[in-house]
């Protein structure tokens, strides 16, 4: 749907706010100016509050919300969407005209829209990467910090997004959660996929470690063979291992050194290398996979004239090491793992 129609509608909506507002949002009620509920979704509450007076567009305009208990906003598209359940946009806004009592546009109308990504697809990732904002200050900086990580320089390949869709399979409902969305690159920088790590708007626990209570909140989508997550620039030399996480822990001791996560062992072993490099340091999480992952990686080093050294951690991965004995330790551990001169490169002379 062309940007003008979604505000043109948007703005009808808002010239009805209030009845919007008692039919999508039935379990809130009006105070003043304002429709007060508990959320977007319609839970009963007071955080969320839905202007029903003011200008048909810009800063305080009727039918734009704010939910002060998440920093969530939006207008009332969003609100029929979430109240609705609904994922595709042309949906959403077949069901503001039925409420508007509006006629459906012939299908010509959408000739000019932008048409959708692929679901799963490395233009999907794309747009949801650049639908979502810096990680500073949000939920997915805190679920970091709470992982032990507190080295985000050169992080811009996070982002967060607030309602991101998870869909257990094609047989449930599409849930919404905030997540953690990281983009993919390939060795000219350019976002290939995307990785998404939906989390617990509750906070932390150690059972499930800030991720959401989902069966998978990890996902992948795109194109990720032979790509990763970048930290920095690769030069002669580089770390390589498998999660996000992992991958930000090692930068807390090694704070200059590039580093790239490959999401899984199997797109470990298959990662490409910059014309640049010299040194490959390999960061093996300690399971079978892990030791698949780093033989094939050492082979297609050698292959490629590449030395390749292997970092262990001394738990399951070095975020727990990270977590667990600490920052000074693994530090020490690292320490005698890297090479002399690598020592004071990333280590000596970034503390």
């Amino acid at each position: 749907m062309p940007s003008h129609d979604a505000s043109e509608l948007s703005q009808r909506l808002g010239r009805q706010a209030e009845a919007v507002c008692r039919h999508y949002l039935s379990h809130g009620r009006r105070q003043g100016n304002y429709w007060l509920v508990g959320d977007v979704r319609n839970t009963p509450g007071r955080s969320m509050f839905v202007r029903l007076k003011g200008p048909e567009t810009g800063k305080g305009a009727a039918g734009h919300w704010t939910d002060a208990a998440t920093g969530e906003y939006g207008d009332l598209l969003d609100v029929i969407r979430e109240a609705c359940g609904l994922v595709d946009f042309k949906d959403v806004a077949d069901e503001a005209r039925s409420f508007l009592s509006l006629p459906h546009p012939e299908p010509n109308e959408h000739r000019s829209r932008k048409p959708a990504a692929r679901t799963g697809s490395s233009e999907a990732a794309r747009r949801l990467f650049t639908m979502a904002q810096p990680i500073t200050g949000t939920l997915a900086e805190a679920y970091l910090r709470k992982r032990g990580i507190a080295a985000f320089h050169e992080t811009g390949a996070l982002r967060f997004h607030p309602r991101c869709y998870y869909r257990p399979d094609e047989h449930e409902p599409t849930e919404i959660w905030p997540a953690m969305i990281a983009a993919v690159t390939d060795l000219g920088g350019r976002i290939t996929g995307g990785h998404r790590t939906w989390l617990d708007p509750d906070g932390f626990s150690e059972a499930t470690l800030g991720k959401a209570p989902i069966d998978r909140p990890k996902r992948s989508m795109g194109d990720l063979l032979g790509h990763a997550v970048r930290f920095g620039v690769a030069g002669s030399v580089m770390a390589a291992g498998e999660g996000i996480e992992t991958m930000l822990s090692l930068r807390c001791v090694l704070p200059t050194m590039p580093v790239v996560a490959a999401l899984s062992a199997a797109h470990l072993a298959a990662i490409r290398f910059p014309d640049t490099l010299r040194r490959l340091y390999i960061a093996r999480d300690d399971d079978p996979a892990g030791d698949g992952a780093m033989a094939t990686l050492i082979d297609r080093a050698k292959q490629a004239g590449i030395e390749a050294i292997v970092l262990s951690p001394v738990l399951a991965d070095f975020n727990e090491d990270l977590r667990m004995p600490g920052v000074d330790a693994l530090r020490a551990a690292i320490r005698v793992q890297i090479a002399p001169q690598d020592v004071a490169r990333f280590m000596d002379l970034a503390a």
